[in-house]
């Protein structure tokens, strides 16, 4: 009776456990696709026509801006691929607004064989979202400057090499007279929400708990 007692009590312990962790992951669910929604709305909102003077990197993020200015010669480019496309690179190059500010512009994504191809320069307007991407981490190579590739985009980085504030704006389409660059607007597909996957995994384990607990009951009975 008493090992019968002891199982119950750690089985039940158990299932609690487990069925705990998987309504918590329902609740990171509800909670992310509530925060991927809030971002979706901001990056299709109507866009400003001024770049805010001070900046934040939480309030506006994914912020919609129309800016006039021009583009610079300069270039950047980003190793990365597209499916059905093939290798190729993001183009990133400074912009002076009509102030004077300078910051990063992501005009999109080019083949390999059109690295070196002519871009529109000058006086032009371009609508995006401000961002400042996080993709570097302690595995990404250092880019190779003499070769002109990169291997992530990193505004601080990128912002020291082209001498621009550490902001990027990526572009939603290509400025009027510009061919030859996808653009490569931001979204929210590189954003995870797996919580779903993951309360599943939870209540399954839980059934399984169950399950081998009635087993052991019915195995206990004298």
């Amino acid at each position: 009776m008493r090992r019968v007692i002891f199982l119950l009590i750690i089985s039940g312990a158990g299932l609690a456990i487990l069925i705990g962790l998987g309504t918590w992951q329902l609740q990171r669910k509800a909670w992310k696709e509530d925060i991927l929604s809030t971002i979706e709305a901001r990056i299709a909102g109507a866009a400003a026509d001024h770049l805010p003077l001070a900046l934040d990197r939480d309030t506006d993020k994914y912020r919609p801006v129309r800016l006039q200015g021009e583009a610079g010669a300069e270039e950047l480019h980003v190793l990365t691929s597209i499916k059905d496309i093939g290798p190729g690179y993001r183009v990133i190059s400074p912009f002076t607004l009509e102030d004077g500010r300078r910051v990063l512009i992501d005009r999109g994504f080019v083949t390999v064989t059109e690295k070196q191809a002519a871009r529109l320069t000058g006086a032009t307007v371009i609508e995006g979202n401000i961002h400042w991407p996080q993709e570097t981490d302690s595995f990404t190579p250092q880019p190779d400057l003499a070769a002109n590739i990169w291997y992530t985009r990193d505004a601080d980085q990128m912002a020291k090499q082209l001498d621009t504030e550490a902001v990027m704006i990526v572009l939603r389409a290509n400025p009027e007279g510009e061919t030859g660059l996808l653009p490569m607007p931001v979204d929210t597909a590189g954003i995870p929400n797996n919580h779903l996957q993951y309360a599943i995994t939870w209540f399954s384990l839980a059934f399984i708990w169950a399950a081998m607990t009635l087993y052991f009951l019915r195995r206990s009975r004298p």
